[in-house]
């Protein structure tokens, strides 16, 4: 087999490499990450340079042809993890380092994904809500190599210009996995509840909506009710409603567009009649649960969500999680 051209920088072996490789890259990866040479030992067998085989392990993680992932389980047996799931009876919860300055989304994101490769199962249906957390999952899954997953969203289409949409979170997710997609082909909110009522009646929504309550497993955000706050943005409550629910006291977060209280109850909310959405209570039927939320300005919104018992599995980052922990 031919050897396929060094991309710029990478120098050319002198060995040509053996016919179950492609190139020359990979092979040194083989003996590297699957044989466990040394790079010493590596470049004596390719008869290159030790800094030619360091930049060869590069080109190969670059490139894709190897994957370096910390096993999810390593990180969810650290003490944060431990005391967070013990504390909120979670089957399990994830905990990464917070950075100064940076913002948790990316990092809660990019640990979601990971522990979502560690847990897909063939014939796997996973709901996805939105937000910017679940966005940075799924711009940071792999493809998946497990047969038969569906994704299928969970929450009825925004009109607004955020760049966190449920159909957006739905579609990228499905694609990164190589999954087929469902959409929820229908408005986040509808006026009235006789509206949302006689939608839902239609067949091609009860077919969606049984694929939902179906779902093997879940994934969602937990978000603050402030102005700034993803679901200000999102624009599904008038900004003046919003701002007199803040000020009663009473919500401390929303989950998938639903408000709730400091035990995780329902909050009435003007659009209630109007959301085109897993409910609550049937969110709570499905096996898995994987709340991804960080930053410390989701504390209450976070705290609320587990008391509740929404989650079986949390995401978050070091700096939330010990906020999380500490007594009131």
């Amino acid at each position: 087999m031919d050897q396929q051209a060094a991309p710029a920088g990478v120098p050319r072996a002198v060995s040509t490499p053996p016919p179950e490789f492609n190139d020359v890259i990979t092979w040194a990866a083989w003996l590297y990450y699957v044989d466990e040479l040394t790079q010493a030992e590596v470049a004596a067998r390719l008869g290159v340079s030790r800094a030619s085989i360091a930049n060869y392990l590069q080109e190969a993680r670059r490139s894709g042809r190897v994957t370096i992932r910390v096993d999810s389980a390593t990180v969810a047996r650290t003490e944060l993890s431990k005391a967070l799931a013990q504390r909120f009876s979670l089957t399990a919860a994830t905990v990464v380092p917070s950075l100064p300055g940076r913002s948790a989304d990316q990092r809660v994101g990019a640990a979601g994904a990971r522990l979502l490769a560690d847990v897909l199962e063939p014939g796997d249906t996973v709901g996805v809500a939105w937000g910017r957390t679940i966005l940075a999952m799924a711009r940071a899954a792999e493809a998946s190599r497990v047969p038969n997953l569906t994704i299928v969203q969970v929450s009825g289409s925004s009109a607004s210009s955020a760049d966190f949409s449920p159909e957006l979170c739905t579609t990228l997710l499905a694609n990164q996995l190589g999954a087929h997609c469902v959409n929820l082909h229908a408005p986040a909110v509808l006026s009235s509840r006789d509206l949302r009522e006689r939608l839902l009646a239609e067949p091609s929504l009860q077919r969606q909506f049984a694929q939902i309550r179906s779902a093997t497993k879940v994934l969602f955000g937990v978000g603050e009710i402030g102005p700034k706050s993803t679901f200000a943005q999102s624009e599904m409550l008038d900004p003046a409603v919003l701002i007199r629910i803040q000020s009663e006291g009473r919500a401390k977060g929303v989950i998938i567009g639903r408000l709730i209280d400091a035990a995780g109850d329902p909050v009435p909310c003007p659009i209630d009649d109007g959301i085109v959405g897993i409910s609550l209570a049937d969110l709570k039927t499905l096996p898995f649960r994987m709340c991804l939320a960080g930053g410390p300005a989701k504390r209450e919104a976070i705290l609320a969500t587990l008391a509740g018992g929404y989650a079986t599995h949390l995401v978050t980052d070091s700096e939330t999680a010990t906020a999380l922990l500490e007594e009131d």
